[in-house]
């Protein structure tokens, strides 16, 4: 395993991805451990060195956010799961290593393993992800297949998340070009099952990845996680047919949060599956109609933005105590999210120390942290 993962910053000082395979079994304790996500797993990975390190300060680091016997997931756990996903043929991409998608590790809360089973060269490609309806009229299945067709045919991944529907049309029609398709349970979990067929033929054809343990079932809280992780491996996200409602919406709000272009196809006004597109059209995304139309609004490629000027540093009010900055972050928080640099900028104190709070006030369950990024207080 060692020879698959390199380092994750350049720098000597700056903590690494794992070298062997009981540092990646730490990176997988870690993040299969009780209250750690990925944000907070690289918090954690910060401001401890190693993934070791921070298995041993969880208890205090528990303590601190009030949880009390707050302890590593058991090591046999991980350990039987690293052994279980080798014996199926699943590799594990660490974050920062030679596995892993340079457009993924680019957005804020990237899972720090990906269990991946097939070919792992298709995470190193261009990418364009189709997402749509379940219940997909034929003519959007259509669709589905003739932009997947054409997209492959010019050497286009592409990305989905396996359901019925659209997915399983855009599959299906990039077997042979390319397909990775995201699932929201375990790497071994086949959801849902009548996409078992197409199931085998990605994993032997193409990639299927997952952040969640082996054998984990798929549950409602899964899929918004799997949908930023179809956003965050693609350049672009193009629905085909998709309610005002629909997951479909919610993985073209990850992209734009992630920098990625949003596309819809256009569909009749009076049909309840075309409303979710005609939304996004209204709001601003790019109408397509064929491959060629997705292919012409990414070449080339939109330059990246101009970094904005650094603020001024704050003047210096003193260090206040942990119990004082929790306080004035959940005094900044409300019901409605923000992103963690304005709450960081509003509090005029150094990032390293905020971060520390936000740690411990997620580990609690006083604020929640929604894809992109945003904070919010919890429920």
């Amino acid at each position: 395993m060692a020879k698959d993962i390199a380092p994750l910053f350049p720098d000597d000082d700056t903590p690494q991805a794992p070298r062997s395979v009981d540092e990646a079994l730490d990176w997988l304790q870690l993040i299969r451990s009780p209250r750690v996500g990925p944000v907070t797993f690289h918090k954690l990975l910060a401001e401890y060195g190693t993934a070791r390190a921070a298995l041993d300060a969880l208890p205090e680091v528990g303590s601190a956010a009030g949880l009390k016997d707050l302890r590593p997931i058991a090591r046999d756990r991980v350990e039987k799961e690293y052994t279980t996903g080798r014996k199926m043929g699943a590799r594990l991409a660490a974050l920062g290593g030679t596995l892993y998608s340079d457009r993924l590790s680019s957005i804020d809360d990237a899972p720090p393993l990906l269990w991946c089973l097939g070919d792992v060269e298709l995470l190193k490609r261009s990418a364009v992800a189709l997402v749509g309806a379940r219940n997909a009229s034929a003519i959007g299945q259509r669709l589905a297949r003739a932009f997947a067709k054409g997209l492959g045919s010019e050497d286009q991944v592409i990305v989905s998340g396996l359901a019925r529907g659209i997915d399983a049309a855009a599959h299906d029609a990039a077997i042979d070009t390319g397909t990775i398709a995201v699932v929201a349970g375990g790497l071994d979990v086949i959801y849902p099952k009548e996409n078992t067929e197409l199931f085998k033929r990605i994993a032997k054809q193409g990639l299927i990845v997952s952040e969640q343990p082996l054998g984990m079932q798929p549950q409602a809280r899964h899929f918004p996680r799997r949908n930023r992780l179809i956003s965050g491996l693609a350049r672009a996200v193009v629905v085909v047919e998709a309610t005002v409602k629909s997951g479909s919406l919610l993985t073209a709000r990850d992209a734009a949060d992630q920098g990625r272009e949003v596309m819809a196809a256009p569909g009749h006004p009076f049909d309840g599956r075309a409303s979710g597109c005609n939304q996004l059209l209204r709001d601003g995304a790019t109408l397509v109609r064929n491959a060629e139309d997705i292919l012409l609004a990414l070449s080339p490629e939109a330059a990246a933005p101009s970094p904005e000027p650094a603020a001024a540093p704050a003047p210096e009010l003193g260090r206040p105590s942990a119990d004082e900055l929790r306080g004035r972050v959940l005094a900044t928080l409300g019901a409605t999210p923000l992103p963690e640099d304005q709450v960081i900028r509003a509090l005029g104190l150094p990032a390293a120390q905020v971060n520390a709070a936000l740690v411990e006030l997620e580990m609690s369950g006083q604020i929640t942290r929604a894809p992109g990024g945003m904070l919010s207080l919890g429920c």
